[in-house]
């Protein structure tokens, strides 16, 4: 096969690929903002099997990322039949790969519930999310790290933006959003990029306790808080001014402005 033939094959196929993305956040639109979010893989009897997996594969993943060597090894080690590896794991390392990032965000929660949140202030909330989510993968740091090797590869992009969508909602409901409107879609924006820049940063991080790390996120904190700041005031300034839409009627439609019903 030709290069030419090839690299048309691969654009065609990532094209494809991106024809079917869906915007990770409208899965989770404020209309189903009360109801639970779908896990990756429900719980079945399946799980001790997964969980087993998982388990046994962590220690490879640093050297063989997140793939299907890991997960073959981990099936031997185990003593799991191939069969079964493949029903617990339809989809290879990426649901591999599912599971634990749903490990750790449980495991956020359940940190998350044993503080005080309701007397912590908005911005304090999210640092404890922020910082609990990354404690919660502390222990496997390089298995991280390979997750967003694996996650930045393009064909992987809607997986890495379904996770992180997955996880700042989660970060937002546990503080205790109830938004509905265009801020449900802000909030988690805003919240993406904190916590995505500050898990690279963390990775990258070798203070004690990862100290460094946590100022990092105070800073990024502080910077959306100004960003809110900044829009609270515009929006107080500019309350009374008329709207630009009708002002344009009006220099469309000049006689229509000055009709009495």
């Amino acid at each position: 096969m030709c290069f030419a033939t090839s690299f048309n094959r691969r654009t065609r196929d990532y094209l494809a690929d991106l024809a079917g993305f869906v915007n990770p956040f409208d899965r989770l639109g404020p209309s189903r903002h009360s109801g639970r979010m779908t896990d990756p893989l429900e719980n079945d009897h399946l799980d001790p099997v997964r969980t087993q997996l998982l388990e046994a594969a962590l220690p490879h993943v640093p050297f063989d990322g997140w793939s299907q060597i890991s997960l073959s090894k981990a099936a031997r080690e185990a003593g799991i039949e191939e069969g079964m590896a493949k029903l617990a794991f339809p989809g290879g390392a990426r649901d591999l790969l599912t599971l634990f990032v749903s490990n750790a965000d449980r495991a956020m929660l359940k940190a998350l519930k044993d503080m005080d949140l309701p007397n912590m202030r908005i911005r304090d909330r999210i640092r404890a999310a922020v910082k609990a989510r990354i404690d919660a993968v502390t222990e496997h740091k390089e298995a991280e790290r390979r997750a967003m090797t694996f996650l930045a590869l393009p064909h992987n992009a809607p997986l890495a933006a379904e996770f992180i969508a997955r996880t700042v909602d989660l970060m937002w409901r546990a503080a205790g959003d109830t938004s509905t409107d265009f801020n449900f879609y802000t909030k988690r924006g805003l919240l993406a990029g904190v916590y995505g820049s500050t898990l690279l940063y963390w990775l990258n991080d070798d203070s004690e306790d990862h100290e460094a790390t946590w100022r990092f996120l105070d800073r990024r904190i502080d910077g959306v808080m100004q960003i809110e700041k900044a829009k609270a005031q515009f929006r107080k300034a500019t309350a009374d001014m008329p709207s630009p839409l009708s002002l344009l009627t009006r220099l469309r439609y000049p006689g229509e402005s000055r009709m009495k019903p």
